[in-house]
């Protein structure tokens, strides 16, 4: 059974242990053909609410210079951002929001723990969705499960401008281990198969 927090809405409490600000390093590393790609960036990872049943979430990154010996963005050369919503997998109600500005009809749905509990799927974690936006004209929609601290994704779909880099599929690994939040990202692009792309450990900030 699910706490319920009473500052947050019943949806986003099994996702509650990501919200925050978290900062720390990472590394890319990625094969294109008999090349290796690396590259050791900075980054800070944020997750926020604004009362609605989804996470807001951005990430940041920097490129690190190996012999700076900082991890701080201070005069360092910006990276990669990308923004985005995760939220739990589950059927729309009359009582949602949308499609556009249309309001709800009706009573929030799964407003309560005992509502969302009703959620939990055959592996007792939860299903949920991600949807994330890229600057430079890339769109990914994840699909997978929370279950505890950790978090498995896979893409359902990538959508992509006539001017994007190609870029077909993704999965993302999350974890939330002694007290740090570790990921992991393979991507199939560039002509290769899914496979290995960066990873990151980072510590939240109070």
């Amino acid at each position: 059974m699910i706490e319920l927090n009473s500052d947050l809405p019943a949806e986003i409490v099994p996702l509650s242990w990501l919200i925050g600000l978290w900062e720390g390093t990472g590394v890319v590393h990625y094969a294109v053909g008999d090349e290796i790609r690396e590259h050791e960036f900075g980054q800070r990872l944020s997750f926020t609410h604004d009362g609605l049943p989804y996470l807001n979430y951005t990430s940041y990154t920097w490129s690190l210079d190996p012999d700076a010996g900082s991890s701080q963005p201070t005069n360092a050369s910006p990276h990669v951002v990308e923004t985005g919503y995760w939220r739990l997998s589950r059927p729309s109600h009359d009582g949602d929001s949308g499609p556009g500005m249309l309001p709800g009809v009706g009573p929030k749905p799964y407003a309560t723990a005992e509502e969302v509990e009703t959620l939990r799927n055959a592996d007792g974690g939860f299903d949920i969705e991600v949807s994330l936006v890229h600057p430079l004209g890339v769109s990914e929609l994840y699909v997978g499960q929370i279950k505890g601290p950790r978090i498995d994704l896979a893409t359902d779909a990538v959508l992509r401008t006539a001017s994007a880099k190609e870029y077909s599929a993704a999965t993302r690994l999350y974890g939330l281990v002694d007290s740090k939040l570790l990921w992991a990202w393979d991507i199939a692009a560039l002509g290769q198969d899914l496979r290995t792309h960066s990873s990151g450990s980072l510590s939240r900030v109070e």
